[in-house]
């Protein structure tokens, strides 16, 4: 699974903007699940990033002891 994050406006209408540079990335067909956040402060998009990348990182050498029991 892959991620692609994007900012976009909301406009009124019943339908999301997905940005050029994001469709070229999007394969033609399949299907995508879509998580829309909306009225983020500026310290809760800082902390929901920093969160999702310590989430990704790779576990540390303390932590690989319970790699086994999974």
């Amino acid at each position: 699974m892959r991620t692609i994050e994007f900012e976009t406006e909301l406009r009124g209408n019943k339908s999301l903007r997905i940005p050029s540079t994001v469709l070229g990335s999007l394969p033609s067909s399949g299907k995508a699940i879509v998580f829309v956040y909306v009225d983020l402060d500026p310290e809760d998009r800082e902390w929901r990033k920093a969160s999702y990348g310590q989430f990704l990182r790779d576990d540390s050498d303390e932590d690989a002891v319970y790699d086994k029991y999974c």
